[in-house]
């Protein structure tokens, strides 16, 4: 009798294991997990626009690439490091947090070398 319970208690909490979850349930933890790693879009609006755009010291591309809607430099969660930077030009970095929120960052880069039309 003991072996016959026990094998009815098994069965049954085996078959409670092999139950999936709601698709709306599903969804929503997705939904939920999303919302603690925040990401985030930065639209990148550059002089010169073929500068050169790092993501964590990684090349992402051109700022003409990333210019605006619909592009835009796609940014995990996190703190991140963006340097843009062209040669003859200072190279500009700085950091970036996304808040789930499309942020606009416009740079402006300065030559480095002597101005043009100058006598030095």
């Amino acid at each position: 009798m003991r072996k016959v319970l026990l094998l009815v208690m098994v069965s049954t909490f085996a078959g409670c294991a092999k139950r999936q979850e709601p698709e709306s349930l599903l969804k929503a933890r997705e939904l939920m997990a999303e919302a603690q790693n925040p990401s985030g879009n930065l639209a990148l609006l550059c002089e010169p626009v073929d500068a050169e755009v790092y993501l964590d010291g990684v090349w992402q591309g051109l700022c003409s690439d990333f210019s605006g809607s619909p592009k835009a430099l796609r940014v995990g969660s996190g703190l991140h490091e963006i340097e843009v930077k062209k040669q003859g030009y200072w190279p500009y970095t700085t950091y970036f947090e996304p808040s789930r929120a499309r942020a606009r960052l416009t740079i402006q880069l300065r030559a480095s070398g002597p101005k043009a039309g100058g006598s030095e």
